[in-house]
């Protein structure tokens, strides 16, 4: 993988799981247009690598996920810079969600504004129990421009997201999960641990049934139900037709673990 360049990601391999890693841990790992981009090309890089089956995002340093957008950068927007900058965040956070691959939020710290955007967008969120979660850009007179006030409804429910939009408060890693936003809560020291167990079983599952799910999901939520489940059977009809639909029948009836290839 050639990038060893980017300028503020991490990114490291174990067998089929990439970790990347938001490096600017001196700023909480704000969300420059910088960071923007070098995720951009991340995501890209590993979409493409058929090596890699699963993703773990994660931030530097103990202290933070992602804290939110640079505020420098973000208190010199025009409405045209404005929108241009809002709909390349949503593009990049698009990628991730649209990945292919699961990507595991693991949140060790502040996700705030973008932080908490970025983590809505990958598919499960790990948080550390001293995590403190929200969208604050209400108390800069500003919205969510990452797709938070989407993905926040979609996630959590329409209540509950306008309180956490419109109040701007921080809430701790156990709401969190109480309202959905979260997967489990763990601990600092079980952070990383947690996280890489779980790639470690995604990435050995079924790599094409593992993206339709994904896909049926992603996209299902945006149909009327009956095409939704249209969608489904369309999907459920291709991934019939695969070798690794074909070698993990055949493991179960022989009683052994099946060795998907993602063909």
């Amino acid at each position: 993988m050639t990038l060893d360049t980017l300028e503020n990601l991490l990114i490291e391999r174990d067998g089929p799981v990439a970790l990347v890693t938001i490096n600017r841990p001196k700023v909480l790992n704000a969300l420059s247009t910088q960071t923007i981009d070098d995720l951009r090309r991340a995501m890209l890089s590993l979409r493409h690598d058929d090596g890699v089956r699963a993703v773990i995002l994660t931030g530097a340093g103990e202290k933070s996920f992602v804290a939110g957008a640079d505020i420098n950068e973000l208190a010199a927007q025009t409405p045209v810079s404005g929108r241009e900058l809002s709909l390349r965040g949503q593009h990049v956070f698009d990628l991730i969600e649209r990945l292919g691959k699961p990507v595991i939020a693991a949140i060790n710290g502040y996700a705030l504004g973008g932080g908490c955007e970025l983590a809505l967008a990958c598919t499960i969120r790990i948080a550390v129990d001293t995590a403190r979660i929200g969208q604050p850009e209400i108390n800069l007179g500003i919205i969510p421009g990452y797709g938070g006030s989407q993905r926040l409804a979609r996630l959590v429910g329409r209540g509950p997201a306008l309180e956490l939009l419109l109040t701007g408060d921080q809430i701790s890693a156990a709401e969190a999960y109480r309202i959905g936003l979260v997967n489990r809560v763990v601990t600092a020291a079980n952070l990383m641990g947690e996280a890489r167990k779980l790639a470690q079983a995604l990435a050995a599952k079924a790599p094409v049934a593992v993206r339709y799910i994904l896909d049926a999901v992603n996209r299902g939520l945006e149909m009327p139900l009956g095409d939704a489940q249209a969608f489904e059977a369309t999907l459920f009809g291709l991934v019939a037709a695969t070798e690794d639909m074909r070698e993990g029948t055949k493991a179960f009836l022989e009683k052994r673990k099946a060795e998907f290839r993602g063909k």
